[in-house]
């Protein structure tokens, strides 16, 4: 299927290792020049040279998404390499504190909603005006299952929730400028240096297997590649009739209905 999105540029944060790598790699596939942030010189080389090899061009930037000082100099750097940003897939996300309201300061609160919120909220903000005049443009936010339902810890829990809300009202906002704007859910994806592939290294086997056979109806955690073509597929031609849905790539983990 061709998704028409060949000669595209895509700006994706944190992709440099896991769903941020594997989005940059499913738009690489299409033809997309793609852009990359994160915080390791090392890990955004070895990124960028595997989107090189699919025969797009590429660049890596080392940014801090917390740090507002990072984010205007982000967005500057990467449209002076490749070109105005057409496609925004804002995914760097986390927590920083992992408990419940009793064992989360304000301070920590307000660092999660940094990581997972405002940091990806002003780069829209900057990528909003030039896909306004050429009236076309996608803005994919990775969310979580735990944004939706509950699950995880009340930070990140409360700032996904916070983050698929600012996708919606977006969404309705720029509906008729040609700007589209979705969010993607992923369940509990492991991969390599990931916070569930860390779950498994921590702890028993039998505990590990118990949060599968309750908690995955496939019997397994996710992987990354289904989350990146979810995100190709969003930023594509065919998904011009999809803007403020939130994208459900878990396995059935989730036990909402909507």
């Amino acid at each position: 299927m061709d998704l028409g999105i060949k000669g595209r540029v895509a700006l994706v944060t944190g992709g440099s290792r896991g769903l941020g790598r594997q989005a940059a790699l499913s738009l690489a596939a299409e033809g997309v020049d793609v852009a990359v942030c994160g915080r390791s010189r090392e890990t955004l080389d070895g990124a960028v040279g595997e989107l090189r090899d699919l025969g797009v061009s590429a660049a890596g930037f080392v940014a801090d998404i917390e740090a507002d000082s990072d984010i205007e100099p982000l967005h500057s750097r990467a449209v002076e390499v490749l070109g105005p940003i057409d496609i925004l897939v804002n995914n760097v996300g986390g927590s920083k504190a992992k408990a419940d309201i009793d064992g989360t300061s304000v301070e920590h609160l307000r660092g999660t909603f940094d990581l997972n919120l405002f940091g990806g909220y002003q780069l829209m903000k900057l990528v909003i005006p030039h896909m306004r005049e050429q009236r076309w443009g996608r803005i994919i936010n990775i969310a979580s299952i735990w944004g939706r339902e509950h699950g995880g810890n009340i930070g990140y829990m409360s700032a996904k929730a916070a983050l698929i809300g600012a996708t919606k009202h977006a969404a309705l906002s720029l509906a008729k400028d040609g700007v589209l704007v979705n969010s993607i859910a992923p369940g509990s994806i492991e991969h390599p240096g990931g916070s569930w592939e860390r779950y498994r290294n921590e702890n028993p086997p039998e505990v590990v297997g118990d949060f599968i056979e309750h908690n995955l109806p496939m019997g397994r955690f996710g992987w990354p590649e289904p989350v990146g073509d979810t995100v190709a597929f969003l930023a594509s031609e065919r998904a011009s009739l999809i803007t403020g849905a939130c994208i459900v790539v878990d396995g059935g983990q989730s036990s909402s209905m909507i």
